[in-house]
């Protein structure tokens, strides 16, 4: 599987990623280190997750999926095969981007993940009460301490990432070499029209989450009666269930039924095809579903099929 670059820095990364919201939540710990298994054997290696991730769960508090991943990665020994990215600044316990509280809450995230340095860093949402000097100062300091290699910006606004990227410049603070933004056939608009131009001519690195929106792109839900049966992603899914939805779905199937793939492969394989893309994110609560996002990978769209795509989702 080939790799890409990450903005201007030192890490490559799989062109797929792969989400863990879901450990602790939807799978537990012996599924979760069977997933990052064969994740790790079919040539993935960014895993990303978060502090926060999963404190929804009721009788969880936040960290069990930088735990459960820490465990395996103690138990693999494939800790140099992989690209660890955490996030800081949405966990009630440990909120906002004050140096004081990235300091701690990173030194958190090394001992659940059981490593010395975190790959890719970031804050996980924008904090306007702290000047973005100080954020990325702190970000600096740790950064030249050995703890984290590269610092990316998630949910970051055009305007605030234009703002964080010439602060770095001014004092010479390292920068954010990637952003993590919601991006999908059917959610557009956001990405493409303040932060794509700024992104691609400043060479960062994008790590797109909700790729799949929500399972909506897999073809599984086209009806009410279809939202009714998962309780965890009819509320998530509806918004998309409606007229322009419905025109995706059929581009999908069209395209999918050429390639002998599924409408999730297709996609997946049409955000991986746009540029300034390096890899989407996409969770798996099983191997064989997990195989079947990676089959995306190897999915080559023609451009009359992107195009046709494009047209069914604008």
């Amino acid at each position: 599987m080939q790799t890409r670059p990450l903005g201007n820095s030192p890490l490559s990364i799989a062109p797929l990623a792969f989400g863990g919201n879901v450990f602790g939540w939807s799978v537990d710990e012996k599924r979760s280190f069977e997933l990052l298994d064969a994740f790790v054997d079919a040539g993935g290696n960014l895993i990303d997750t978060a502090d926060v991730y999963s404190a929804w769960v009721p009788g969880n508090r936040g960290g069990e999926s930088e735990t459960i991943i820490g465990k395996w990665l103690r138990r693999s020994g494939k800790r140099e095969q992989v690209v660890i990215s955490t996030k800081v600044a949405k966990w009630v316990e440990q909120p906002g981007l004050s140096p004081t509280n990235i300091r701690q809450a990173l030194d958190g995230s090394l001992k659940r993940l059981q490593v010395d340095c975190i790959d890719l860093y970031q804050a996980h949402e924008d904090d306007a009460s702290v000047p973005l000097a100080e954020t990325l100062g702190e970000f600096g300091r740790l950064i030249e301490a050995g703890k984290i290699r590269v610092i990316g910006a998630s949910n970051y606004s055009a305007a605030r990432l234009a703002d964080a990227l010439a602060v770095s410049k001014q004092h010479g603070l390292p920068r954010y070499e990637s952003v993590q933004p919601e991006y999908n056939l059917v959610s557009r608009t956001g990405y493409e029209k303040e932060l794509e131009p700024l992104i691609r001519r400043e060479n960062l690195g994008v790590i797109s989450y909700y790729a799949l929106a929500s399972g909506f792109l897999t073809g599984k839900y086209r009806s009410e009666a279809d939202l009714a049966r998962s309780s965890a992603r009819g509320g998530a899914v509806k918004k998309y269930l409606n007229p322009q939805g419905r025109q995706v779905l059929a581009a999908l199937d069209s395209v999918a039924a050429a390639h002998r793939a599924s409408p999730a492969q297709v996609a997946l394989a049409w955000l991986m095809a746009r540029p300034g893309i390096t890899a989407p994110i996409a969770s798996a609560t099983s191997v064989a579903q997990l195989h079947e996002l990676l089959g995306a990978t190897s999915l080559q769209l023609s451009h009359n099929e992107i195009a046709q795509l494009d047209l069914a989702s604008d």
